[in-house]
């Protein structure tokens, strides 16, 4: 069995919350392009790095790079990207707000 990903974080929980967004659906962590690295958020990624975060480009959709807090699957952007805020293994809702935030992570 493959080990989990390692999730870095502001005061993080076991289903990937941090202290910047910690409802019951805030409950995915992103792989940044940048580093390799999964954060909880944005703003953990700036608290906790010393360089700038790099945006998925579009030709590489299919990198696992979205870890559902809720049963760990890894899924990839284009999974997430169209999974209407439902992880497709355990069906655990996410927050339908990141939506705002995918330009942060994915070249949209």
């Amino acid at each position: 069995m493959a080990a989990q990903p390692t999730v870095h974080g502001i005061d993080i929980t076991s289903r990937t919350q941090c202290i910047h967004w910690y409802s019951e659906l805030d409950i995915i962590a992103v792989r940044h392009k940048c580093c390799d690295k999964y954060y909880a958020c944005i703003s953990c990624h700036d608290a906790l790095s010393s360089h700038e975060p790099t945006v998925w480009p579009k030709v590489e959709r299919d990198a696992k790079a979205v870890l559902c807090g809720g049963c760990k699957e890894e899924l990839t952007i284009t999974e997430y990207l169209g999974c209407g805020s439902v992880c497709p293994k355990c069906n655990a809702k996410f927050n339908p707000g990141c939506e705002r935030h995918y330009g942060l992570y994915f070249e949209m």
